[in-house]
């Protein structure tokens, strides 16, 4: 039976789901450029001010994986309307919080409604699209969710310095209105929904293993480094909460009539692999455009504005090879495009292993500019090979767990990415101060020669001395992290490789109707 309302144009629906999409996903960044900001009106510290990202990051992935569930409980189209809602209330109390708790709480407010709109919006277009233009469909959701990542860190640097932090919470609340009234005339529950919505037994113990789970994972990932890992009582106490939490819910979930998450969904042997690839793509994208401006800003004393213009020409060679991509897909098999995406991120990670303190602004451009394509010719193929052999009934769980996968995947990408950086800059550091003694010649010259450039300035011997000295360790320090970068850039190209060989049991995407009537 045909799912999507023949009277609604395919198109007014894409636009409908892409608001809040686009809304949601620049809300997970914006924020980043803020924090100063919001540390000093909120009176709050370091540590304490990163929870304003944290708690979104936990309530939204406690959320992602029951969002088919929930879909199904209330009524696709009502809780959709119900998200966007709460989300766009949720904005305007977090632009108006008097304290940093009440900010902290709106926000995970925020965090779990704003969780359910992605994978929501990806199952309406996966089924408002016919199989033969599922690709295409997969690129213009594809182009939203890079255009977030892209606009908001810029927008919200403007706003932040423009207005106040508080703004950019506000500016949801137009967009928020539009898709409500835009869902209100143009999504509907397609038939098989209404049949389902009937009274399901509510699974109180998945549902609290999921969010015991999924929020001590979060504050696992985003805290380890900082709290140095497992030599913290936090950290482990956290984790031995993780392991208990998830280990219980598989067994709940697989016993359960009607299962909060559908993990019988894993039998799919297609569908497996192509969330372990999602998940190892989301450990490079995420923990690599962490890094370069990491790099550019700390080693290479770029401004915010110059780091974020390195970034910027690699969004747009995203946003161009998607649809491109999208088009391939329609006469291409898939896994194909996945493969020349991984090999091309691999690619752009090797360059950027080469990079230098002497680069130059272009030649961090280009790598990202690669990296950029391979990202768009393997997240487009990717999403819809991987959601091609579920069946609509299941779609929505299949999303919400697919995008999860990714989350997390970034999560512990962005976590060892930190970790191994730290390690490997004292590591590579050591190792360069060992030959950097007075008994060395070069030591020595160099030593001297900067001795005389100071003198030369008017600086006194002995201060001249000491000032020198110091410059030789700051260049010991620059080139260590110099270093520790470029391991870091080779295991993410590592990481891009390793996935290749799963390509061989994803299942090859089809362009004919058939294939999803035998679903």
């Amino acid at each position: 039976m045909n799912v999507e309302q023949p009277a609604i144009n395919k198109w007014l629906i894409t636009i409908t789901v892409m608001l809040p999409t686009i809304m949601e996903i620049i809300d997970t960044s914006v924020a980043n450029v803020a924090l100063p900001h919001m540390q000093g009106s909120l009176n709050a510290g370091t540590d304490e001010i990163t929870w304003v990202l944290t708690s979104y990051l936990v309530s939204n992935a406690v959320v992602l994986p029951m969002t088919g569930w929930l879909a199904r409980v209330f009524g696709r189209k009502r809780f959709l309307m119900s998200c966007i809602t709460i989300f766009t209330i949720a904005s305007l109390l977090c632009g108006s919080a008097p304290t940093l708790a009440m900010l902290i709480f709106f926000r995970v407010i925020q965090g779990a409604a704003g969780g359910a709109l992605i994978p929501i919006s990806q199952a309406i277009l996966m089924e408002t699209f016919p199989p033969h233009q599922r690709g295409m469909a997969m690129a213009i959701f594809g182009v939203g969710a890079m255009f977030g990542p892209i606009v908001g860190p810029a927008l919200g640097g403007w706003i932040t310095d423009n207005l106040t932090w508080r703004w950019i919470f506000y500016i949801n609340l137009p967009i928020g209105i539009l898709a409500l009234l835009m869902c209100t005339f143009f999504i509907f529950d397609p038939d098989y929904l209404k049949r389902t919505a009937q009274a399901i037994k509510i699974d109180y113990w998945g549902l609290f293993l999921l969010t015991s789970g999924m929020g001590a994972l979060q504050v696992v990932l985003d805290k380890g480094q900082q709290e140095d890992w497992f030599n913290s009582s936090f950290i482990i106490t956290f984790s031995v909460i993780t392991i208990v939490s998830l280990v219980a819910l598989v067994w709940v979930e697989l016993t359960h009539e009607t299962p909060i998450i559908n993990l019988r969904l894993f039998k799919n042997v297609s569908f497996s692999a192509g969330n372990f690839i999602m998940f190892v793509v989301g450990f490079c994208l995420y923990s690599s455009i962490m890094l370069i401006p990491l790099f550019l800003q700390t080693l290479m004393g770029y401004s915010a504005t110059d780091a974020g213009m390195v970034l910027a020409p690699g969004g747009v060679a995203t946003l161009v090879t998607m649809p491109l991509v999208g088009a391939a897909l329609q006469k291409r098999d898939g896994r194909k495009i996945v493969f020349c995406g991984l090999l091309t991120g691999a690619m752009a990670m090797f360059f950027m292993q080469r990079l230098s303190l002497q680069a130059a602004y272009g030649d961090f451009v280009w790598p990202r500019v690669v990296l950029g394509i391979g990202l768009a010719m393997t997240f487009v193929p990717l999403t819809t090979v991987t959601l091609a052999t579920i069946s609509r009934q299941e779609m929505g769980n299949a999303t919400g767990m697919f995008n999860l996968l990714r989350n997390i995947g970034g999560s512990v990408g962005i976590a060892l990415a930190a970790t191994l950086l730290s390690r490997r800059t004292q590591f590579y550091q050591t190792s360069l101060v060992s030959h950097a003694n007075p008994f060395s010649m070069l030591w020595q010259e160099r030593l001297h020669a900067l001795e005389q450039a100071l003198i030369s300035k008017g600086i006194g011997i002995a201060q001249a001395h000491q000032t020198a000295i110091s410059m030789m360790y700051g260049a010991v320090r620059r080139q260590a992290g110099a270093l520790a970068f470029n391991y870091v850039f080779w295991v993410i190209g590592i990481a891009f490789l390793s996935i290749i060989p799963l390509l061989l049991l994803l299942k090859r995407n089809t362009h004919s109707e058939e294939s999803v009537a035998l679903h």
